[in-house]
Parts: structure tokens; sequence; C-alpha cells
């Protein structure tokens, strides 16, 4: 192999290292955290409401409802006024 071709191998062979390494900071980031329920702002909740109302980030209609959540860390919810688990459904 020449110099050109262990360049460009040793290049990708670092990327997809660098990629699987990302992927484990994001599960650690991830599962230092928990779904809080009922401290989401309109419009600024994580992801789908519980009560199925909707499926998508960025659409929750009014602040503090109790079937939308953000992502906080571990342990702050309750502190914060949240619950981790959804209001009447």
């Amino acid at each position: 192999m020449d110099k050109k071709h262990a360049l460009i191998a040793g290049a990708i062979s670092s990327l997809i290292a660098m990629g699987l390494s990302s992927g484990a900071v994001a599960a650690d980031e991830k599962s230092a955290k928990e779904k809080c329920y009922g401290v989401a702002k309109a419009g600024k909740n994580d992801c789908a409401a519980a009560n199925g109302s909707h499926s998508c980030a960025g659409q929750a209609k009014v602040d503090n409802d109790s079937n939308e959540w953000k992502y906080v860390a571990k342990g702050t919810c309750e502190k914060m006024g949240g619950k981790t688990t959804p209001g009447a459904k």
C-alpha cells in the first residue's frame, strides 16, 4: 500500500472510531437524564405527548402540560415541580 492509500485508510478508520465513540457518549448522556412531565413550556417539549395529541418535539400548546415532557438531569425533575410519569390520559 502506498502512502496515499495508507493515509486515506487511516483517516477513514479515525472517522469510524470517532463515530462509534460519540454514540457511546450520547448513550451515557441519555442515561444521565430522565423524562420530566409538566415542566415543558409551550413549543419547547422534547417529543411526543403522552396522551397522543401529537408525535413531535416543539408542539406543546401550553406551558407545563402534564402530558408534555423534557429531558432533565436525573434526580432534578421533582425539584423543578415536574413528575417522572405523565398526567391522566
